[in-house]
Protein backbone atom coordinates (compact mmCIF):
# COMPACT_ATOMS: atom_id res chain seq x y z
CA UNK A 1 0.00 0.00 0.00
CA UNK A 2 1.36 3.50 -1.01
CA UNK A 3 2.25 5.82 2.01
CA UNK A 4 -0.65 8.55 1.11
CA UNK A 5 -3.47 5.78 1.13
CA UNK A 6 -2.63 5.49 4.69
CA UNK A 7 -2.91 9.17 5.62
CA UNK A 8 -5.76 10.14 4.38
CA UNK A 9 -5.08 13.96 4.97
CA UNK A 10 -1.91 13.47 2.65
CA UNK A 11 -4.68 11.29 0.08
CA UNK A 12 -7.12 14.46 0.85
CA UNK A 13 -4.47 16.95 0.21
CA UNK A 14 -3.25 15.25 -3.09
CA UNK A 15 -7.08 14.85 -4.33
CA UNK A 16 -7.56 18.60 -3.77
CA UNK A 17 -4.42 19.55 -5.91
CA UNK A 18 -4.80 17.02 -8.30
CA UNK A 19 -8.20 18.49 -9.47
CA UNK A 20 -7.78 21.81 -9.08
CA UNK A 21 -4.73 21.06 -11.52
CA UNK A 22 -5.71 18.75 -14.14
CA UNK A 23 -9.33 17.65 -13.56
CA UNK A 24 -11.22 21.01 -13.10
CA UNK A 25 -8.95 22.71 -16.19
CA UNK A 26 -10.34 19.83 -18.18
CA UNK A 27 -13.85 20.22 -17.57
CA UNK A 28 -13.19 24.26 -18.19
CA UNK A 29 -12.06 23.06 -21.76
CA UNK A 30 -16.45 22.89 -22.65
CA UNK A 31 -18.10 24.16 -19.96
CA UNK A 32 -17.74 27.79 -18.45
CA UNK A 33 -18.22 26.62 -14.31
CA UNK A 34 -18.83 29.80 -13.15
CA UNK A 35 -19.11 30.52 -9.45
CA UNK A 36 -22.07 29.63 -7.60
CA UNK A 37 -22.18 26.39 -10.22
CA UNK A 38 -23.56 23.93 -7.82
CA UNK A 39 -21.32 20.33 -8.08
CA UNK A 40 -22.24 17.00 -6.39
CA UNK A 41 -20.15 14.20 -6.19
CA UNK A 42 -20.90 10.73 -5.77
CA UNK A 43 -18.52 8.60 -3.58
CA UNK A 44 -16.62 12.28 -2.25
CA UNK A 45 -14.62 10.29 0.33
CA UNK A 46 -13.15 12.83 2.22
CA UNK A 47 -14.29 15.41 -0.20
CA UNK A 48 -11.01 16.60 -1.50
CA UNK A 49 -12.20 16.60 -4.80
CA UNK A 50 -15.17 18.91 -3.98
CA UNK A 51 -12.87 20.99 -2.06
CA UNK A 52 -11.19 22.05 -5.25
CA UNK A 53 -14.47 23.31 -6.91
CA UNK A 54 -14.72 25.18 -3.87
CA UNK A 55 -12.09 27.06 -3.80
CA UNK A 56 -13.19 28.06 -7.37
CA UNK A 57 -16.67 29.72 -6.12
CA UNK A 58 -18.51 26.68 -6.64
CA UNK A 59 -21.05 25.51 -4.36
CA UNK A 60 -20.79 21.36 -3.15
CA UNK A 61 -22.80 18.92 -2.47
CA UNK A 62 -20.89 15.02 -1.44
CA UNK A 63 -22.71 11.90 -0.85
CA UNK A 64 -20.36 9.44 0.30
CA UNK A 65 -21.06 5.90 1.90
CA UNK A 66 -18.92 5.12 4.64
CA UNK A 67 -19.39 7.23 7.67
CA UNK A 68 -14.99 7.21 8.45
CA UNK A 69 -14.58 9.07 5.43
CA UNK A 70 -17.38 11.59 6.28
CA UNK A 71 -15.92 11.91 9.71
CA UNK A 72 -12.71 13.25 8.67
CA UNK A 73 -14.20 15.23 5.72
CA UNK A 74 -16.20 17.25 8.03
CA UNK A 75 -13.35 18.01 9.97
CA UNK A 76 -10.71 19.27 7.59
CA UNK A 77 -13.92 20.94 5.86
CA UNK A 78 -15.31 22.49 8.75
CA UNK A 79 -15.14 26.26 7.56
CA UNK A 80 -16.76 25.60 3.90
CA UNK A 81 -19.73 23.58 6.09
CA UNK A 82 -19.83 26.62 8.39
CA UNK A 83 -20.40 28.60 5.60
CA UNK A 84 -23.07 26.84 4.19
CA UNK A 85 -20.37 26.14 0.60
CA UNK A 86 -20.66 22.12 1.18
CA UNK A 87 -23.41 20.10 1.95
CA UNK A 88 -21.65 16.18 2.99
CA UNK A 89 -24.40 13.22 4.14
CA UNK A 90 -24.06 9.64 4.32
CA UNK A 91 -26.15 7.87 1.83
CA UNK A 92 -26.17 5.57 -1.03
CA UNK A 93 -26.83 7.26 -3.79
CA UNK A 94 -30.03 5.24 -4.52
CA UNK A 95 -32.04 6.21 -1.33
CA UNK A 96 -31.70 10.23 -2.06
CA UNK A 97 -34.23 12.61 -3.18
CA UNK A 98 -32.10 15.20 -5.33
CA UNK A 99 -34.80 17.84 -4.13
CA UNK A 100 -35.59 16.94 -0.77
CA UNK A 101 -31.98 15.55 0.21
CA UNK A 102 -29.28 17.73 -1.97
CA UNK A 103 -30.79 21.02 -2.46
CA UNK A 104 -31.79 20.51 -6.29
CA UNK A 105 -30.28 19.47 -9.50
CA UNK A 106 -26.52 20.45 -10.48
CA UNK A 107 -24.77 21.85 -13.00
CA UNK A 108 -21.55 19.28 -12.44
CA UNK A 109 -21.80 15.45 -11.66
CA UNK A 110 -18.52 14.48 -10.34
CA UNK A 111 -17.44 10.44 -10.28
CA UNK A 112 -13.59 10.51 -10.20
CA UNK A 113 -12.40 6.86 -9.56
CA UNK A 114 -15.98 5.44 -8.70
CA UNK A 115 -17.60 4.49 -11.19
CA UNK A 116 -15.50 1.30 -11.87
CA UNK A 117 -16.87 0.36 -8.51
CA UNK A 118 -20.47 0.80 -9.61
CA UNK A 119 -22.07 -3.38 -9.68
CA UNK A 120 -24.71 -1.80 -12.04
CA UNK A 121 -23.19 1.15 -14.47
CA UNK A 122 -25.67 1.40 -16.83
CA UNK A 123 -28.76 1.72 -13.84
CA UNK A 124 -26.43 4.25 -11.86
CA UNK A 125 -26.16 6.29 -15.04
CA UNK A 126 -30.00 6.28 -16.13
CA UNK A 127 -30.38 7.47 -12.77
CA UNK A 128 -28.15 10.73 -12.88
CA UNK A 129 -30.54 12.35 -15.62
CA UNK A 130 -32.69 13.29 -12.64
CA UNK A 131 -29.94 15.07 -11.26
CA UNK A 132 -28.91 17.51 -13.95
CA UNK A 133 -30.12 20.86 -14.99
CA UNK A 134 -30.74 21.34 -18.37
CA UNK A 135 -27.42 22.48 -19.30
CA UNK A 136 -25.60 20.25 -16.92
CA UNK A 137 -22.98 17.54 -17.23
CA UNK A 138 -21.04 14.91 -15.66
CA UNK A 139 -17.41 14.07 -15.26
CA UNK A 140 -16.43 10.53 -15.23
CA UNK A 141 -12.28 9.74 -14.03
CA UNK A 142 -11.68 6.03 -14.36
CA UNK A 143 -8.90 3.17 -14.97
CA UNK A 144 -9.31 1.34 -17.68
CA UNK A 145 -9.47 -2.09 -16.12
CA UNK A 146 -6.81 -3.64 -18.60
CA UNK A 147 -4.15 -0.89 -17.80
CA UNK A 148 -1.23 -2.47 -15.64
CA UNK A 149 -2.77 -1.43 -12.21
CA UNK A 150 -6.35 -1.45 -13.28
CA UNK A 151 -7.64 -4.13 -10.47
CA UNK A 152 -6.35 -1.44 -7.61
CA UNK A 153 -3.56 -3.24 -6.70
CA UNK A 154 -1.86 -0.26 -4.68
CA UNK A 155 -4.12 -1.43 -1.91
CA UNK A 156 -2.53 -4.00 -1.03
CA UNK A 157 0.01 -4.17 2.36
CA UNK A 158 1.89 -6.58 0.18
CA UNK A 159 4.76 -4.11 -1.42
CA UNK A 160 5.64 -6.53 -4.28
CA UNK A 161 1.87 -6.88 -5.09
CA UNK A 162 1.22 -3.71 -4.61
CA UNK A 163 3.29 -2.61 -7.47
CA UNK A 164 3.55 -5.50 -9.85
CA UNK A 165 1.65 -4.74 -13.02
CA UNK A 166 -1.11 -6.90 -15.05
CA UNK A 167 -1.86 -9.79 -12.53
CA UNK A 168 -5.04 -8.72 -11.84
CA UNK A 169 -5.67 -10.06 -15.08
CA UNK A 170 -4.78 -13.60 -14.34
CA UNK A 171 -7.64 -16.40 -14.13
CA UNK A 172 -9.89 -15.48 -11.10
CA UNK A 173 -8.79 -18.98 -9.29
CA UNK A 174 -5.39 -18.04 -9.90
CA UNK A 175 -5.71 -14.29 -8.73
CA UNK A 176 -7.46 -15.32 -5.47
CA UNK A 177 -4.91 -17.96 -4.19
CA UNK A 178 -2.08 -15.34 -5.08
CA UNK A 179 -4.37 -12.54 -3.13
CA UNK A 180 -4.79 -15.25 -0.10
CA UNK A 181 -1.89 -16.43 -0.28
CA UNK A 182 -0.42 -13.13 0.86
CA UNK A 183 -3.11 -12.38 2.96
CA UNK A 184 -4.36 -9.33 0.44
CA UNK A 185 -8.19 -7.61 1.08
CA UNK A 186 -9.36 -10.41 -1.48
CA UNK A 187 -13.17 -8.82 -1.15
CA UNK A 188 -12.39 -5.29 -2.23
CA UNK A 189 -10.05 -6.35 -5.20
CA UNK A 190 -12.51 -9.41 -6.64
CA UNK A 191 -14.89 -6.42 -6.71
CA UNK A 192 -12.82 -4.54 -9.43
CA UNK A 193 -12.83 -7.50 -11.18
CA UNK A 194 -16.31 -8.46 -11.11
CA UNK A 195 -16.99 -4.64 -12.73
CA UNK A 196 -14.41 -4.65 -14.72
CA UNK A 197 -14.80 -1.09 -16.97
CA UNK A 198 -13.21 -0.83 -20.30
CA UNK A 199 -13.35 2.22 -22.45
CA UNK A 200 -15.41 0.25 -24.96
CA UNK A 201 -17.90 -1.13 -22.43
CA UNK A 202 -18.07 2.53 -20.71
CA UNK A 203 -18.70 3.85 -24.07
CA UNK A 204 -22.03 1.23 -25.52
CA UNK A 205 -22.93 2.55 -21.56
CA UNK A 206 -23.23 5.91 -22.65
CA UNK A 207 -24.69 5.46 -25.92
CA UNK A 208 -27.11 2.87 -24.31
CA UNK A 209 -28.19 5.47 -21.30
CA UNK A 210 -28.23 8.46 -24.12
CA UNK A 211 -25.39 10.64 -23.15
CA UNK A 212 -23.25 12.40 -25.46
CA UNK A 213 -19.24 12.66 -25.09
CA UNK A 214 -18.46 16.29 -24.97
CA UNK A 215 -14.86 15.77 -24.34
CA UNK A 216 -12.49 12.90 -23.57
CA UNK A 217 -8.70 12.30 -22.92
CA UNK A 218 -6.90 9.07 -22.53
CA UNK A 219 -4.00 9.23 -20.49
CA UNK A 220 -0.64 7.27 -20.71
CA UNK A 221 0.72 8.44 -17.36
CA UNK A 222 -1.89 9.23 -14.57
CA UNK A 223 -1.42 12.79 -13.27
CA UNK A 224 -2.19 11.24 -10.30
CA UNK A 225 1.34 9.28 -11.09
CA UNK A 226 2.78 12.67 -10.31
CA UNK A 227 2.22 12.51 -6.59
CA UNK A 228 2.87 8.55 -6.50
CA UNK A 229 5.95 8.82 -8.17
CA UNK A 230 7.23 12.37 -9.14
CA UNK A 231 6.20 11.15 -13.07
CA UNK A 232 5.06 14.04 -15.33
CA UNK A 233 1.26 13.50 -16.58
CA UNK A 234 1.17 12.40 -20.20
CA UNK A 235 -1.71 12.08 -22.56
CA UNK A 236 -1.92 9.09 -24.42
CA UNK A 237 -0.88 9.44 -28.20
CA UNK A 238 -3.73 9.73 -30.78
CA UNK A 239 -2.89 6.62 -32.67
CA UNK A 240 -3.00 4.69 -29.60
CA UNK A 241 -6.24 6.01 -28.49
CA UNK A 242 -7.91 5.37 -31.57
CA UNK A 243 -7.30 1.72 -31.52
CA UNK A 244 -9.90 -0.29 -29.69
CA UNK A 245 -9.23 -3.26 -26.89
CA UNK A 246 -5.40 -3.01 -27.13
CA UNK A 247 -5.34 1.20 -25.68
CA UNK A 248 -7.43 -0.21 -22.57
CA UNK A 249 -3.61 -2.17 -21.94
CA UNK A 250 -1.80 0.87 -22.07
CA UNK A 251 -4.02 3.78 -20.56
CA UNK A 252 -3.64 4.60 -17.15
CA UNK A 253 -6.93 6.61 -16.73
CA UNK A 254 -9.18 8.13 -18.47
CA UNK A 255 -11.23 11.88 -18.32
CA UNK A 256 -14.30 11.74 -19.84
CA UNK A 257 -16.77 14.81 -19.90
CA UNK A 258 -20.82 13.35 -20.93
CA UNK A 259 -23.93 15.36 -20.90
CA UNK A 260 -27.69 14.04 -21.85
CA UNK A 261 -28.06 13.49 -25.65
Amino acid sequence: MFEFHKDRKQYFDIQVSNTAKYVIPFIREHIPLQPGARVLEIGAGEAGVLKAFIDEGCIGVGVELLEERVVNGRKWLEPELASGKLTYIISDIYDVDVDRDLGGKFDLIVLKDVIEHIYDQARLMERLHAFLLPKGAIFFGFPPWQMPFGGHQQICTNKVLAKMPYYHLLPEPLYKYILRKFDQPVKDLIEIRDTRLSLEKFERILRKTKYRVLHRRLFLINPIYEYKFGWKPRVQSTVIARIPWFRNFVTTTAYYLVAPA
